[in-house]
């Protein structure tokens, strides 16, 4: 069985260079930040979005990092807006001009987001080498197991298509889509707790 880590700062480079690896064909990343080869970029983006999640949730890996996730507690999904501007330097790095486009993406997902208490999986990647292999699964197992013996629901947004039936696996069903014009399509899901 894999096993699950709570990441911490320290650890913050390898899980960003994991997730800029795993999301390189990611509609969603590729329209906020479109040059393909750039993965100090891709890396600088996943950092500004993991230090946010080290201050309001979770930041998980397994023990070798070939997977990690951002995660929100319950009550914790939307960024307080001191810690978007504190990290905006690295945004800035990170999307350039596109970072108008992150911020108005932001703003349509957060339209739709629910308000009843749940777990939030912002961001899970696998290293495209161990991808197959159950590494994200563990990862899904180990929060979803705390939210269903809590007794609350689970929400992620869904990037790709492909990947919706992976969510399905895990109990989550699609509520919801978010059309973005002249970009890529989102999936909102929902897992009520079991």
């Amino acid at each position: 069985m894999t096993e699950v880590k709570r990441a911490t700062r320290d650890d913050l480079p390898n899980v960003t260079a994991v997730l800029a690896r795993a999301f390189v064909d990611d509609p969603v990343f590729r329209y906020l930040i479109p040059v393909d080869d750039d993965r100090r970029r891709s890396e600088l983006a996943f950092r500004m979005l993991g230090l946010n999640a080290l201050d309001h949730g979770m930041v998980l890996r397994t023990s070798d990092t070939s997977a990690a996730a951002f995660w929100a507690t319950p009550g914790q999904w939307a960024f307080p807006w001191r810690n978007v501007l504190r990290t905006l330097p690295i945004s800035l790095r990170a999307y350039r001009l596109g970072v108008f486009r992150a911020l108005g993406l932001l703003g349509q997902i957060e339209k739709v987001h629910p308000d009843e208490p749940h777990y939030y999986l912002e961001v899970l990647g696998t290293d495209p080498s161990r991808q197959g292999q159950g590494f994200g699964a563990a990862i899904m197992e180990h929060v979803l197991t705390r939210a269903d013996s809590e007794g609350v629901g689970a929400y992620l947004e869904s990037s790709k298509d492909l990947n919706v039936p992976y969510y399905r696996r895990f109990g989550f069903e699609v509520v919801n889509e978010i059309r973005i014009p002249d970009g890529p399509t989102i999936w909102p899901m929902w897992r009520d707790p079991r």
